[in-house]
């Protein structure tokens, strides 16, 4: 605005005067950051994790992410072997223990699912023998941990651990260092407001998994801000394996176990692993699928939504990708006890259906029992709105606590509200049903809050709800003609 008080010089003078509001700018709303350990973590061939230090590098591809992080780990498999004719036969290939390492996949499965934009931070590489550490994914006093990383990122909306799950024995220790971490997450989303964290319940018993996470001790102020899947799913990846980390183990005599890459070179071994051998090997290997949690696929489904219907859109009833079949088989009569609960820590289903394949069919956060924050597609949302609107309102910090700036600020937010109704977003016939956005002296303020630099916008939505339940009633009619 020009100040008329300074004009001394006789002339002409130009000034453009604004009609328009300032506008508010949607943030993106399913960046994700994985957590966890990778091959590498190298950039322009200088290794990030030097000095012990934890990198975190956003990429929008798979194939950056094997450019910077590299490949999965060599995954250690047996191979009963028919030793007692002139050559060797395969009989059998078992993964001796699946890695926990499953950043590599995870990644991939992300992308798969319809995933963009996302961090990676690799809080360390893989280790032969493996060596995880929970608390290097969390938080801890020295604000080291990869949970630390990430809260100075204000981009990331989603929190994952995929290597986290596979961590934990019958030891309770580390049960409960598994159930810390995830709180430390729901906590974090609680404090930023901006992220959710997806969960994973542990592969183990159907019965005794979902008890022991229900059990868990998690923040109950935090629930609405996380979002749990079951179960497992068994991915078309493969795993990678090396002559080192394929052991072939002899079914006759007193013959002992030797790596593939130790027979080959052994003068006694070697002559009979043929061709044959060898490609009906790669056969049996080709049917070892690498098995993962849900969360990384989910974070997939969530930014395919998000692109496709919007934020709001519940992402369920849609199929997963590069998967073959969930590990465990959840009916209906079974996924009662998993959707509604009395201890209201709603997980997530994923089934297979006939003819339809697998499908995410949940749609609720760990609050399913709030009538307010049931549903993930609802947090999200508000998610997004309340950063936004934070965002588009910082340029007025230290404006003028007057009308005209009261003005300004409600024409902004009432212009981005409307703009989520016509899209569908909110609920209404008019846009007075659907949204508010109250500000001014006497109405969210007092003389004393404009005294002491308080400016309060009272906003309200009603936010669309997912159908989760369609009824329908159906009833004999009496002939009339």
């Amino acid at each position: 605005m020009l100040n008329l008080a300074s004009l001394k010089t006789p002339g002409v003078y130009v000034e453009e005067v604004s009609k328009f509001p300032p506008s508010v700018a949607s943030v993106e709303t399913a960046i994700p950051a994985f957590i966890g350990y990778t091959e590498k973590a190298e950039k322009d061939n200088v290794s990030l994790h030097a000095d012990g230090q934890i990198p975190v590098l956003r990429i929008s591809s798979f194939a950056e992410y094997v450019e910077y992080f590299g490949g999965p780990p060599a995954q250690k498999v047996k191979v009963a072997v028919d030793n007692s004719g002139v050559n060797y036969i395969p009989v059998s290939v078992s993964a001796d223990k699946p890695s926990n390492y499953r950043m590599y996949h995870a990644v991939r499965m992300f992308y798969a699912n319809g995933g963009g934009v996302c961090y990676i931070v690799s809080v360390g590489p893989y280790e032969d023998p493996e060596s995880i550490s929970l608390s290097e994914l969390g938080s801890n006093d020295d604000e080291t941990g990869g949970l630390d990383r990430v809260r100075k990122i204000d981009e990331v909306t989603l929190l994952v651990f995929p290597d986290a799950a596979g961590l934990v024995g019958t030891d309770p220790d580390s049960k409960a260092e598994y159930y810390a971490l995830l709180n430390q997450g729901l906590q974090q989303s609680e404090e930023m407001g901006d992220r959710m964290t997806l969960l994973d319940v542990r592969n183990t018993r159907l019965d005794d998994a979902v008890t022991e996470f229900r059990n868990a001790n998690l923040s109950q102020t935090s629930l609405k801000y996380g979002a749990a899947y079951i179960p497992w799913v068994r991915s078309i990846y493969n795993y990678h394996t090396t002559d080192d980390s394929i052991e072939l183990n002899f079914t006759s005599g007193s013959a002992t176990a030797v790596s593939l890459g130790t027979a080959k070179a052994d003068a006694t071994h070697g002559p009979k692993l043929t061709s044959a051998f060898l490609a009906r090997l790669y056969t049996l290997l080709a049917r070892e699928r690498v098995i993962l949690p849900p969360s990384p696929a989910m974070a997939g489904i969530y930014a395919a939504i998000d692109n496709s219907r919007g934020v709001w859109k519940a992402p369920a009833n849609v199929s997963v990708a590069d998967i073959i079949e969930p590990v465990w088989q959840i009916n209906e009569e079974r996924q009662r006890e998993l959707n509604v609960h009395e201890s209201g820590k709603s997980i997530n289903a994923i089934r297979s259906f006939t003819g339809k394949g697998t499908l995410v069919w949940g749609a609720r956060t760990l609050a399913g029992n709030d009538s307010e924050w049931r549903y993930v597609s609802v947090r999200r949302l508000f998610n997004m709105v309340e950063e936004s609107a934070k965002k588009a309102t910082e340029p007025f910090v230290f404006e003028p606590n007057d009308a005209n700036t009261w003005v300004k600020v409600q024409a902004m937010i009432e212009n981005y509200l409307n703009t989520l109704w016509r899209v569908g977003a909110l609920q209404g016939a008019k846009p007075e049903h659907a949204y508010y956005v109250s500000v001014g002296l006497g109405k969210t303020m007092t003389p004393l809050d404009i005294a002491e630099g308080r400016m309060i916008v009272e906003i309200g939505m009603a936010v669309v709800r997912p159908a989760e339940f369609i009824v329908l009633r159906f009833s004999h009619k009496l002939p009339e003609s």
